[in-house]
Order: C-alpha cells, then sequence, then structure tokens
C-alpha cells in the first residue's frame, strides 16, 4: 500500500513541480509584471523606503490585528526557514551554481507576484467572529471573483490544511532535533543511544512551545515572530557575511560561475550537470519554494495588519522575498560556494552542505551557532504555517475549530521528533505545490483590481 502512495505521490509531485508549474508560475508573474509596468523595478526605492519606515513604527495594533511589522515577521517566519538553508543547498547541487541565477529570477517576477497576492489580501479580507482580520487566497477567491469560484477557494483551503503538518511542522521539527543531536553528538556530550530519548523529551517541549504561542491568538504570535526573525536573521547573515568576507579571494570566481553556469552548467561541473533547463527548474523551483512567491501563503498573514491600505502593506510583499531570496539565499549560495568544501554535483544535498561551509570556515566550534540558527528558522516556520493552517481550516468550518486544530497541530511536533518523515514531506510538498493552482487563476483573473487599488494609490500620493 505505501509503495502504491509512493508512486503515486511521486508522479503528482513531479508534474505539480515540474515544467508545467514552472510555466504557470513564471508565466503569471510576467503578466503581472507587465500588467502594473514593471512595479517591482520602478517602485523598488519607494517600497524598500516604505517598508523599512514603516518596520521600526512602534503604534500598537487595534483589537483582533498585528502590527505591519508583526504580520511581515510572521509572514518572513514562514518563508525564511530551512529552504533557505537546504533548499539553496540542494539546487546548487543538482542544478550547479546557475541554479542561483535562476532563483535571482525568480525573486524578481515573484516580488510583483507576492505584492499583488498580499494587496489583494488586504482589500478583500474579512473580521470572524472574534473580531481578527482573516484574508488570503480563499477570501480574495470568494469576495473578487463571486460565488461561481468559490469552488477554487475550498481547494485551496483543503489543500492548504493538508499541507501544515508536514511542510509546516513535522519536518521542521525534524530538522530542529537532527540540528541539536548534530551539535551535542559533535561536542560527545550525549552518544546515539540516547538520540530516541532525547528526540521524544524534544518532541514535547516543542508542542508545548507550539501550543503555548498558537494558542494566544494572533497577537501572541505577531509578538513572538517580531522578537524571533530579526534574531534568527542577523545571527545567520553575520556568519555567513563573515564566511564571505574570510574567502573574499573567491567571491569574483563564484559570481562568474553562478552567471556561466545559468546558461553552460556542464562547464562549471565538469560535465556532470549538463541541462540548462536543470539548472533551470531547479533554480526557479528552490525559489519559490524558500519565498513562496505564487503559493498565496504569505498573504494570509499580512491580511492580519492593522493597515487601512492593501497597497501600503503590498510592498512589504516586496520586501519579504527581496529579503527571503536575494538576501538570505544568496548568502547561503556563497557560504557553499565560496568556502570550498566539495559541492557533490549531481547528487542531492541539504543543509550538512551549507553546515560544512561554515565549519571549513570558522572550524567545528561553529557547528553549535548553525545549530540554534536552524531552530530559530524552524520554529518560526511551524509558528508561521500553524496560523495559515487555523485561517485555512476556519474557513472549510468556522472559528470555533481554530482551538482543537491548534492542539492537534502541536501534537504532531512529537511525531516529527520521532519517526522517519521522508514519504510525508514527499506528500506535502506535492500539497503545497497543488495550493498553488487557484492561487494563480485568482491571480490572473483579479490583476486588474491590482492594476486599480495601485493607480488609486498613487494618485492620492502625488
Amino acid at each position: 500500500m505505501l509503495h502504491i502512495i509512493e508512486e503515486v505521490n511521486s508522479a503528482v509531485n513531479h508534474f505539480i513541480w515540474g515544467v508545467p508549474a514552472m510555466v504557470c508560475i513564471i508565466g503569471v508573474g510576467l503578466f503581472l509584471s507587465f500588467r502594473t509596468g514593471f512595479l517591482q523595478i520602478r517602485k523598488f526605492p519607494y517600497a524598500i523606503k516604505m517598508t523599512i519606515g514603516r518596520l521600526f513604527h512602534g503604534k500598537d495594533a487595534a483589537d483582533g490585528a498585528m502590527t505591519p511589522f508583526q504580520a511581515v515577521c510572521t509572514a518572513l517566519a514562514a518563508t525564511v526557514g530551512t529552504g533557505n538553508i537546504a533548499g539553496v543547498a540542494g539546487a546548487i547541487a543538482i542544478g550547479g551554481p546557475g541554479a542561483v541565477f535562476w532563483m535571482w529570477i525568480s525573486a524578481f517576477l515573484g516580488m510583483c507576484t507576492k505584492f499583488s497576492e498580499v494587496t489583494l489580501a488586504v482589500h478583500f479580507r474579512e473580521k470572524n467572529e472574534q473580531g481578527d482580520y482573516v484574508g488570503g487566497p480563499m477570501y480574495y477567491i470568494k469576495n473578487g471573483l463571486g460565488k461561481h469560484w468559490q469552488f477554487l477557494a475550498v481547494l485551496f483551503s483543503l489543500f492548504g490544511v493538508l499541507t501544515v503538518f508536514g511542510t509546516g511542522n513535522a519536518t521542521q521539527v525534524n530538522t530542529i532535533t537532527t540540528a541539536i543531536n548534530s551539535a551535542l553528538l559533535n561536542y560527545r556530550l550525549i552518544d546515539n543511544t540516547f538520540v530516541p530519548t532525547g528526540n521524544l523529551i524534544m518532541g514535547i517541549i516543542l508542542a508545548s512551545l507550539v501550543a503555548l504561542v498558537l494558542l494566544g491568538g494572533v497577537k501572541r504570535i505577531g509578538k513572538v515572530t517580531e522578537k524571533l526573525v530579526p534574531f534568527m536573521a542577523f545571527l545567520y547573515i553575520i556568519l555567513a557575511i563573515g564566511v564571505v568576507i574570510l574567502n573574499i579571494r573567491n567571491v569574483p570566481a563564484v559570481f562568474a560561475s553562478i552567471i556561466s553556469g545559468a546558461f553552460h552548467p556542464s562547464a562549471v561541473t565538469g560535465g556532470i550537470v549538463g541541462s540548462f533547463f536543470l539548472s533551470m527548474q531547479k533554480g526557479f523551483s528552490r525559489g519559490i519554494f524558500s519565498n513562496e512567491a505564487g503559493l498565496g501563503t504569505g498573504s494570509i498573514a499580512h491580511a492580519c495588519a492593522d493597515t487601512h491600505s492593501p497597497v501600503k502593506q503590498g510592498f512589504f510583499g516586496i520586501f519579504e522575498v527581496f529579503t527571503d531570496t536575494i538576501i538570505i539565499c544568496t548568502l547561503t549560495a556563497l557560504v557553499i560556494l565560496c568556502s570550498g568544501v566539495n559541492v557533490p554535483y549531481g547528487s542531492a544535498a541539504g543543509a550538512e552542505l551549507t553546515i560544512s561551509g561554515f565549519t571549513s570556515t570558522y572550524g567545528n566550534w561553529v557547528s553549535i551557532f548553525t545549530a540554534v540558527a536552524m531552530c530559530c528558522f524552524a520554529f518560526s516556520t511551524i509558528i508561521g504555517w500553524g496560523l495559515y493552517g487555523a485561517r485555512c481550516i476556519e474557513f472549510l468550518f468556522s472559528s470555533k475549530v481554530i482551538k482543537p486544530f491548534m492542539v492537534v497541530y502541536s501534537l504532531v511536533a512529537i511525531l516529527g521528533a520521532t519517526v522517519q518523515l521522508d514519504l510525508l514531506w514527499s506528500i506535502a510538498e506535492t500539497f503545497n505545490g497543488l495550493m498553488a493552482i487557484p492561487n494563480l487563476i485568482a491571480l490572473f483573473l483579479l490583476s486588474g483590481t491590482v492594476v486599480k487599488l495601485v493607480k488609486e494609490y498613487f494618485a492620492k500620493e502625488s
């Protein structure tokens, strides 16, 4: 039975994350870019100015809402995760250094896609029975496209609920336990016989922490993420910049390999990665998987923001993709490529490749810091996806099911800490991709609304 499930899921997964999906995501990104006059270029300085200025605005949010800063931190909490560490490493190993170039292209288009998602989410959001703002793809489908398209909203929410337990929780907890075990084993504080018991203990602790945060509602989620996200990003960026500085002589050659490898991967990888399309596919798919532009999930958090301007909040979408992919993913790539570690081109690789980049530069002592960074990345992802799952299941049923869902979601952390998750990860990745289909259809059909809102916003600004 499991073998049949694996085969069916593998076939669907390869289709969802294959060429058709890439064409759809790239196509919608280009379409939105053209319709908005490439807003991500024209208004990029304005977007950075607006978002940086509002990030440090000290105003408290109204009841049932987050501050704009808390909203973007919650969205970043879900997007800036292990994909930035393991995902980039995997893209480089399978697609060569040129995959990084295609990540940049995916981010360029994704900035406009995410801007549109966030703008629509705030514009079409509602207030639930508790007075909380609720929004996201299911709401802009429901309120923007009408009842004939309601089935798309239901599909998005259904796929969202099925995704969060794997992508958002179990696999992230597994990353945390792996990182902690690696550090403890490296310093010989434990031996392999203690690992199963330690994993169970960590699973129970994590389940308790997740429940404590999520059951506190959007206010508590916002307060946790606004502290955790800047800390983890700062720690990781500083460590990564240090690797680049200490290997500065390699930087020109690395950037040359990225540009050259994007179009001639075999020339950089010694012929092991010989497909231009493989390099492009891995770059785009990992970039999208990291920044979630096109999936629509991040807009769920942004819809909670205490703001009256959909377009103004939309600029946070541009900032979010820029931070996630252009800054953090690029730094991860530079850590791997500048440090001179052996990249196993043509075979699977993950977080261990990124960690090798750090340890080869700093020494084994840095493994404790990379473990802390990975734990922060993973835990923040659990919190962010917990909110996404709650909003999806609330849309399908009612707000009464949120707390039972949060309890079940928290307990999944114990499962993630104690069992092998290869099949669960693959299934969750498939449902993650399926979420993009109804969202991309909605973005295409509602592109006129985005253009209208942008024109109205800048007419008032002028």
